[in-house]
């Protein structure tokens, strides 16, 4: 199989979802799930997404789509589109899965997915990450990773 249909193979649509849910739970692999735009891929996302992925044998990660980047951070971003930002996420080694999501919170996708760990950046209080409750009642866990200083897509593009 060529690299690129690997790469490929990890972006998964929600019915795929639901049978390597199935296949991880079998194997009884812990799941690790977060979310965000990642528009810009920087240092700083590389370094929190390999801090998640330690925190289980699985890393998912929802994706916003554009429509959904757009309501939440304005009609200029997103810089690259949905294809180009889900193959980057995907290309990562650590990263298992990539799901797109259209709303604006990962709330449905994380009721869907039930994950063993919910991550999110430091800068999110415990009552403020979507999905904690869900997660908890479900006997999970919600961990806050710190983000690395003088990393930001805003502040990039700002440079830029």
């Amino acid at each position: 199989m060529k690299k690129q249909d690997v790469i490929q193979n990890k972006i998964i649509k929600d019915d795929e979802l639901s049978r390597k849910l199935a296949y991880w739970n079998f194997l009884d692999q812990k799941t690790v799930f977060t979310n965000g735009c990642f528009d810009v891929i920087h240092l700083g996302h590389i370094m929190y997404l390999s801090q998640a992925a330690d925190l289980g044998d699985v890393l998912i990660i929802g994706l916003n789509t554009d429509k959904s980047v757009q309501r939440i951070k304005g009609d200029k971003r997103p810089i690259n589109d949905q294809h180009a930002r889900s193959m980057v996420l995907a290309s990562l080694r650590f990263v298992d899965s990539v799901v797109l999501f259209d709303e604006d919170t990962p709330l449905e996708l994380i009721k869907k997915i039930k994950p063993d760990v919910l991550v999110k950046g430091s800068d999110y209080a415990d009552n403020e990450i979507v999905g904690a409750d869900v997660v908890k009642s479900n006997g999970g866990e919600v961990v806050t990773i710190d983000f690395i200083e003088g990393y930001s897509s805003s502040e990039i593009i700002k440079k830029l």
